[in-house]
């Protein structure tokens, strides 16, 4: 009775994730026959749960919409991925430590001993990572604003902090990427008539418009794709103790995937852009910018085309022929 019960409960949490699955999906999920699935779709029936089958090409079985799941109904990997997700957020999110420690503490308290103890095996401590220059933790009820306008598919009217001032902008919220511990929205600007990639850092929302707008396709059919192809998507260049930036014979989007964080490109032509980048050292500098095995021209500053001069020169030495050994005596 105690596996036929666990093997349910994890195909309740199975179908909460909304997917409709067929029978034979739910018994490899579960490692059980097709006939087990299906008497255990009838036990979690007979416990009041609606479970619909859903008949034609694309069938199978899913939770029905009036389903009302248990405050927690997780297997241990969902547990782990939760208690892991709980330990990890504030360093993205600010505001919210305290909620997420709550929660975290919640959570335990409503697990089972077996699912306890593999949960709490995964304790782990945030550090940034600088060298992707990660942007502050935000706000949570920024991303709460942004984030009610995009499920409710409404404009959402924001002060937007570029290079320069403040500006108004009304926007069409799509989707919110987080990329490196910096959260981007993906908008449509219908005024410019254009898809933006902005740092939502860098956003002061107005109250709720309550205006709606019609969903569009997002190009590369992909939020991701195309924040990180956006090479205007609001980054800017950090401090470093070296500092300097050059043309390299490449598109824009290209670059803009694999630049390092904190640094900027900008548009040149269809095939060039300019990379502003920094490093410790102007070597390392120089040996960044080579990684992209790309041509590179209007290099500056002056200590950066010495530094590349230097490593040319070292390289050469380095790939002259070895010296013959000494003939023995």
């Amino acid at each position: 009775m105690a596996t036929t019960s666990a093997r349910a409960l994890k195909l309740l949490s199975i179908f909460g994730i909304g997917a409709t699955l067929t029978a034979e999906e739910l018994a490899a999920r579960l490692g059980a026959s097709v006939r087990t699935v299906r008497r255990d779709i009838e036990t979690l029936r007979d416990l009041g749960y609606e479970i619909e089958a859903v008949r034609g090409a694309g069938g199978g079985y899913r939770l029905g919409h009036a389903t009302r799941l248990p405050p927690v109904v997780f297997d241990e990997d969902q547990a782990v991925a939760v208690a892991v997700a709980l330990q990890t957020v504030p360093t993205v999110l600010s505001g919210i430590r305290e909620n997420a420690a709550r929660a975290l503490a919640t959570l335990h308290q409503a697990m089972p001993a077996r699912s306890r103890l593999h949960a709490e095996a995964f304790t782990v401590s945030s550090a940034r990572n600088y060298w992707e220059f990660p942007a502050p933790p935000i706000d949570a009820e920024i991303v709460r604003a942004v984030g009610s306008a995009i499920n409710r598919r409404h404009l959402v009217r924001v002060d937007y902090t570029g290079d320069g001032e403040p500006v108004t902008l009304t926007l069409e919220p799509h989707d919110l990427v987080v990329w490196a511990a910096r959260w981007y929205l993906v908008a449509f600007d219908p005024d410019a008539d254009r898809w933006r990639a902005m740092r939502v850092d860098r956003f002061t929302p107005h109250t709720p418009t309550h205006t709606p707008f019609v969903r569009r396709d997002i190009p590369h059919g992909d939020p991701v794709a195309f924040v990180m192809t956006a090479h205007d998507r609001g980054d800017a260049a950090a401090e470093w103790q070296c500092r300097g930036s050059a043309v390299l014979a490449l598109p824009a989007s290209t670059v803009a995937r694999f630049a390092p964080g904190g640094s900027t490109v900008e548009y040149d032509t269809e095939n060039t852009c300019r990379l502003t980048l920094g490093a410790w050292s102007w070597p390392g500098l120089a040996g960044l910018l080579l990684t992209f095995d790309a041509d590179i021209t209007d290099i500056e500053p002056a200590e950066l085309r010495q530094a590349l001069h230097s490593l040319r020169a070292r390289i050469g030495r380095g790939l002259e022929p070895a010296a013959p050994p000494r003939p023995g005596r």
